[in-house]
């Protein structure tokens, strides 16, 4: 990573070594501490701004910033003497040998385990979910509060509520730092997986007004996915599952806007800017994934997005086939957004008015879809496809006036024009 200044070489490795930090420093001092190892992680990034600036920066500043961490962890500790207050895990240890025993949770597999026990913690069934995505973006993944705010498409009042009712949920009912065993940890991977996938779709599909697409958040969901699919404890078929549909989508980054940041519709992609590298890692990992017995959502979405990285063109894609795994996704998740996707898929088989229908028969869409205007967007261009004019029109005017995304806007603006040049 190339910094032409100090400040901008720590604002890389608080991204990126921050969750790190906190998950091993928590671990440490427990989590109804976390305040206290968010203080820790804060004092050893201000150490660096402060020390950068006047001297060489470090060979290694990932590990200078580890040992400021660990150095100040055995000073609060031996200063304070009260072992008990802090993580049960390592209480009795501390009174004997302090400076050993924190040092062996900065080992890097200790690292990963102590991310990982801070993934399960955040996304505790007893929070609510909004709760769980805010409080796993401040923790684990290092994003500032402002950042969360842009990022769920929210304010920093907001945020700040939600992360306080998380860390005051988790002090008052004493939630542990582990990794669930036994029957306890399929449920508690299930919701983790969750979390990671609706951080994932609101990078690859944001709904902030000037950002379609936020990549910061792909990457963070894929990394929290990877190291849970490379971990003993944790490796699933469902893991396997949903980093593959990640690494299909994601490889299509670079050709889902042109320089303008208007939305190419995937029939007008350049496919030759897809990432082969990614797509044969999302084989890669859709093939792992096969080893269960289970057939999850996360194995049908990937399934349907290799179809469509698997096809030379638009043309060639196998449309039966991708209707055949909606059908399958549907008997698992009949939400608003996979009947919207499948009705797509009925147009392009040349089956528009049976589309249309199945879009109006979709009930309690306030309920049933994140963003409203997508309902409205898609039946409009059903409408404008069959040649309907009126209510091609009736229904992109609804979605131009709902949707806050610039980038949506122009697309849908776009398709208003054909209707009024009809």
């Amino acid at each position: 990573m190339e910094a032409t200044s100090p400040q901008q070489l720590v604002d890389h490795l608080f991204r990126h070594e921050a969750g790190r930090m906190i998950a091993v420093l928590t671990r440490i001092f427990g989590m109804h501490n976390l305040e206290l190892a968010e203080d820790v992680m804060q004092e050893a990034f201000l150490k660096a701004v402060q020390t950068w600036k006047f001297e060489n920066v470090p060979d290694n500043p990932a590990a200078w910033l580890m040992q400021v961490a660990r150095n100040k962890a055995i000073d609060i500790i031996r200063r304070q003497q009260n072992f008990n207050q802090y993580s049960t895990e390592v209480a009795r240890q501390l009174q004997h040998e302090t400076e050993n025993t924190v040092q062996q949770f900065f080992a890097e597999n200790e690292i990963a385990d102590s991310q990982l026990q801070m993934i399960f913690a955040c996304c505790h069934p007893s929070l609510k979910q909004e709760d769980q995505v805010a409080l796993t973006l401040k923790t684990i993944s290092g994003f500032s509060t402002v950042e969360i705010a842009h990022a769920l498409v929210t304010n920093e009042a907001t945020v700040q509520k939600r992360l306080y009712r998380a860390k005051q949920f988790i002090k008052e009912n004493k939630i542990q730092l582990e990794i669930p065993a036994g029957s306890q940890l399929k449920p508690r991977l299930d919701m983790v997986f969750t979390i990671l996938y609706l951080l994932f779709n609101e990078g690859y599909n944001s709904q902030k007004t000037d950002e379609l697409i936020r990549k910061d958040l792909c990457i963070e969901a894929m990394r929290l996915c990877l190291l849970l699919a490379e971990h003993t404890a944790t490796r699933q078929p469902a893991g396997y599952g949903l980093l593959s549909l990640m690494c299909f989508q994601s490889s299509r980054f670079s050709s889902r806007l042109d320089e303008n940041d208007t939305i190419i519709l995937l029939q007008q992609q350049d496919r030759t800017k897809w990432d082969k590298a990614l797509i044969d890692l999302g084989y890669y990992y859709l093939n792992k994934s096969s080893q269960g017995e289970l057939v999850t959502v996360y194995h049908i979405e990937s399934a349907i997005a290799a179809e469509h990285c698997r096809a030379a063109t638009f043309e060639a894609t196998n449309w039966k086939h991708i209707l055949y795994l909606y059908d399958m996704l549907l008997l698992q998740k009949e939400t608003a957004v996979v009947l919207l996707n499948r009705a797509v898929v009925l147009a392009q088989l040349n089956r528009l008015q049976e589309a249309i229908t199945a879009v109006l028969q979709i009930k309690d869409i306030q309920k049933l879809l994140p963003s409203q205007y997508i309902y409205s967007a898609v039946l409009g261009d059903l409408y404008l496809q069959l040649n309907d004019i009126d209510n091609a029109e009736k229904y992109l005017t609804i979605a131009y006036k709902l949707t806050t995304s610039q980038a949506e806007k122009k697309l849908i603006a776009d398709k208003l024009a054909k209707v009024y040049s009809s």
